[in-house]
């Protein structure tokens, strides 16, 4: 069997649900940023169906579709350098994904950590979407052969599923199709947490708005949430290992790193002994810096919906032209007929 040779092409998305913080900024869309023009065919998604896993009301839905795309395009998605559209409008994603349900095995979704994580204690009230979403994942990453794709640590296992079921896809019908893909997990704040909980990930559901930072947020109140995040009372340490009981002190090391495109050691270096009182407000300044004009695109950018549903639907147009051919030899291997 001759191996395939694949283009250099990296997909992610991130599912709509409104309330989108530092964490998603950070965590994902500007490593998404950064990999334009680094030698990837890049395809960024918004990953509608995979919201409807658990029930949305539909206003709120589209809603929280338009600020994500506003959030991509405000951070500096580039709708010519990458493709970029939401997930509904390319039928192929649910039709390869019900063909990889019926690849992957139930042992592999009973395995999934995020979903009991989810379901909790009531499992057997929860929707099946949500139980076999990670099989419509895999089929989102290689509809479009995807070699590459930026994930947190929280999502490494989807990513495992979707070699797995690549290479069974494969092994079953005696063909080097799909790829494996690989993941792509590196650079500092990769995982935000709590500014009021250093233990906790930051989430748009936490009790209080002091907690997270909102790509929303203007300016004044980012810098205000930094400065009044929980620290410590023990200065910067002259080392990385010196933050290892420290969950607060950190987060915000590493949330500096990430804001500035350094390592948190090199953050450790510059600021060896600083107090609170030096370093919070310095990386107040630095988010004011880096994320006000992105809360303020992204305003004007809700302001003109009809622009966005435009870019979103024109993204799609150049989406289908990958998936479809792709979903054909796909449909063609498995021995659907087709006119």
């Amino acid at each position: 069997m001759t191996e395939a040779v694949h283009t250099r092409r990296v997909f992610s998305g991130i599912k709509p649900s409104g309330g989108l913080t530092l964490g998603n900024y950070l965590g994902a869309i500007k490593r998404f940023v950064d990999m334009q023009g680094q030698g990837f065919e890049t395809i960024y998604c918004v990953v509608d169906m995979h919201a409807i896993t658990v029930w949305q009301n539909p206003a709120e839905l589209k809603h929280a579709t338009r600020e994500l795309t506003a959030a991509y395009l405000a951070s500096g998605i580039d709708p010519e350098q990458s493709i970029l559209f939401n997930q509904s409008q390319v039928a192929a994603h649910a039709e390869l994904g019900w063909i990889f349900n019926c690849v992957a095995r139930v042992g592999w979704m009973d395995r999934m950590t995020q979903f009991k994580e989810k379901a909790g204690k009531n499992a057997e009230k929860q929707s099946l979407g949500l139980y076999a979403y990670p099989a419509l994942m895999a089929a989102d990453i290689l509809l479009y052969h995807a070699t590459h794709v930026p994930v947190g640590d929280d999502q490494k296992q989807h990513v495992e599923l979707t070699r797995d079921i690549a290479q069974k896809f494969n092994n079953d019908f005696g063909v080097d199709f799909f790829p494996i893909t690989e993941p792509v997990i590196e650079g500092p704040a990769m995982r935000v947490m709590n500014l009021r909980d250093g233990t906790k990930k930051m989430s748009k559901s936490g009790d209080s708005d002091m907690e997270r930072i909102n790509m929303t947020d203007d300016a004044d109140t980012i810098a205000k949430k930094f400065r009044k995040a929980k620290t410590d009372p023990e200065p910067l340490p002259d080392s990385l290992d010196g933050l290892k009981d420290r969950p607060e002190a950190r987060n915000l090391v590493e949330i500096y790193a990430g804001l500035n495109n350094m390592t948190a050691e090199s953050v450790i270096a510059e600021y060896t002994g600083a107090q609170w009182g030096q370093f919070k407000p310095a990386l107040a300044d630095l988010a004011v810096a880096k994320l006000s004009p992105i809360s303020a695109r992204m305003a004007e950018l809700m302001n003109d919906p009809a622009e966005i549903d435009r870019l979103l639907g024109r993204g799609a147009e150049r989406a289908r032209e990958i998936a479809e051919p792709i979903l054909a030899k796909t449909y063609d291997i498995v021995g659907f007929v087709r006119g």
